[in-house]
């Protein structure tokens, strides 16, 4: 019912327009993100990426809904994955959205008003209709698009800073060093413990020195990581030295009858190293 060749041919002819127009009508003084750069190129790939959006959109007046949106679906994961929109509110992203929707119920009313009396508000009532059902549905495909993609960046970034954090270091002898550095939550240690296993089998490590003095807060679960841990490295033949334990860290390993009698430790880590050359 709402498709329609003149009103495509219409639509069509004025995506650059639609494109300037909108760009145009931004308040740069108040927009954010991607909307307030005034680097040359990004304007120029916001300008286009606004236009592909247009090329796209205009095809619901003439293309079967399934097909309509698989075409659709490269620009918005395009959009979604974008380091300028990723780096811009969403908020501030889909208001610019509903912008661009009321660029085109304005041009639904402009070209009624061209061919007057030639289309029954019935018809131009599903224009209207079908211009909101479809904005509100690649608005909410794009949010949804774009926050699987920021929470997978995200995850991958805290898997690298764990990794680049719980460092097992070759030493002379096959003796390591694990320096620990920072607040360790649950979720860290866990990761700590399968990293360090995984890196004293991989370099041949046979005596690990843990040290602790950069580690500010610690609470009881991790404790008892770091006592599971030097268990395991026991258990495959890895002697462990602990260095630089805080008072309050003592304490909590205390409380939780976690026994030092079995565990190597010198007050910091030239001690440790030392005692061993």
């Amino acid at each position: 019912m709402h498709r329609d060749k003149a009103l495509h041919s219409f639509l069509i002819e004025k995506t650059w327009q639609l494109t300037e127009d909108w760009y145009q009508s931004i308040d740069k003084s108040k927009a954010a993100g991607v909307y307030a750069s005034t680097n040359p190129k990004t304007i120029e790939t916001l300008k286009k990426q606004n236009h592909e959006f247009h090329e796209h959109f205009c095809e619901v007046f003439v293309t079967e809904e399934s097909k309509f949106l698989k075409d659709f679906e490269r620009w918005v994961l395009m959009i979604a994955r974008d380091d300028e929109h990723l780096n811009t509110p969403v908020t501030v992203i889909m208001k610019e959205f509903f912008n661009v929707q009321k660029q085109y119920l304005n041009l639904i009313q402009e070209f009624v008003s061209l061919h007057q009396g030639e289309y029954p508000q019935s018809i131009i009532d599903a224009w209207n209709k079908i211009i909101i059902d479809t904005f509100n549905k690649i608005v909410t495909w794009f949010v949804e698009e774009n926050q699987n993609y920021s929470e997978e960046k995200l995850i991958a970034q805290q898997e690298m800073i764990n990794e680049l954090s719980s460092p097992v270091i070759a030493l002379n002898n096959h003796m390591g060093l694990l320096p620990l550095i920072g607040m360790i939550d649950t979720q860290r240690a866990k990761y700590i413990v399968e990293n360090t296993l995984a890196q004293c089998t991989e370099k041949e490590i046979t005596h690990l020195f843990i040290d602790l003095s950069g580690v500010l807060i610690i609470d009881t679960m991790v404790a008892q990581q770091i006592f599971s841990l030097i268990e395991t490295l026991g258990l495959i033949g890895v002697k462990s030295t602990l260095s630089g334990i805080r008072p309050e860290i003592a304490m909590t390993a205390i409380q939780l009858g976690l026994s030092f009698e079995k565990v190597s430790i010198k007050s910091n880590l030239a001690q440790a190293i030392g005692s061993q050359q």
